[in-house]
């Protein structure tokens, strides 16, 4: 039976004892503590993991995928599921890794006819692994990305219905459309419904000028758009107006030929001698009247 001997001298430590050895490890820097791994470990290369453009994130995920087995997923919304980073971040450090190489994800159709995504991952980016043969175990199928759910149809928004058409004058001189977008702004007085907006006052003030030119007065065109108005609410007071001014347009005045103005040829009065048109010789007004 072996003894250990007391007296014996201790080994003396190697000159190429590692210097970040536990015992004589300092205070600054990191002290390894290695252990030797015989399974389920995965071999990284330097140049990922000291790659002095990929952020922290995009080293750890390329680590991640580089230990997966082959065929799980490494989509987006299952690599966030798995880790706490979220889909923005993921998403931003595979195209750290896309950029740089660790990462390839190319879109291929399968047999069945679906369009799937297969991520190849790159060890050491910049070289080819060569095909395995035929006789030899083929990888398993991309298993294809969930689909995205499908987002919430929107509603279409209303398209606004244009306002009835208004009589359109004969020729709208910028004095009358100052007068009728004053008699249109002044529908609310009358009453608070008939408040109107710039655009639709656009539309209405040439209805208006038609009526002006009817002879009718603005005061006149103010009552007959807010006389009898209905007791429900208004929800598009200036449609209502357009139709009032389209369904009650006056019809033109009569037409009144103008007779044209006798003059008289000058005469001189016969009293004081003055000048004055008359049909013939006699006395002036001033001197008729006196």
């Amino acid at each position: 039976m072996d003894s250990q001997n007391p007296s014996a001298q201790a080994p003396t430590a190697s000159r190429d004892e590692p210097k970040n050895h536990p015992s004589r490890g300092t205070s600054a820097g990191v002290v390894h503590d290695n252990s030797h791994h015989t399974t389920h470990f995965t071999v990284i290369g330097n140049h990922l993991a000291q790659h002095e453009a990929l952020s922290l994130t995009a080293i750890g995920l390329a680590t991640h995928i580089q230990s997966l087995p082959a065929g799980s997923p490494v989509d987006i919304r299952s690599l966030a599921r798995r880790f706490p980073e979220g889909t923005t971040r993921i998403a931003a450090a595979l195209r750290e890794l896309e950029a740089h190489g660790y990462v390839r994800r190319n879109r291929e159709r399968t047999a069945a006819g679906h369009v799937v995504t297969r991520t190849v991952s790159c060890n050491r980016p910049g070289t080819v692994r060569p095909r395995r043969a035929s006789g030899n175990a083929e990888a398993p199928p991309p298993r294809p990305e969930p689909e995205p759910p499908p987002r919430r149809a929107e509603k279409p928004k209303a398209r606004r219905r244009a306002l009835p058409s208004v009589p359109q004058p004969v020729y709208a001189t910028p004095d009358l459309l100052l007068t009728a977008v004053g008699v249109l702004s002044g529908l609310r007085r009358a009453d608070p419904r008939l408040l109107i907006s710039a655009t639709d006052a656009e539309h209405l003030a040439p209805g208006v000028v038609a009526w002006l030119e009817r002879d009718v007065p603005p005061e006149a065109v103010h009552r007959a758009l807010t006389t009898g108005l209905p007791t429900e609410p208004l929800h598009r007071p200036a449609s209502l107006l357009a139709h009032r001014l389209d369904a009650g347009l006056p019809p033109l005045p009569p037409f009144r030929p103008r007779t044209p103005a006798v003059v008289h040829p000058m005469q001189n009065c016969d009293s004081c001698d003055h000048g004055h048109r008359a049909p013939k010789p006699g006395l002036c007004r001033g001197c008729e009247s006196t």
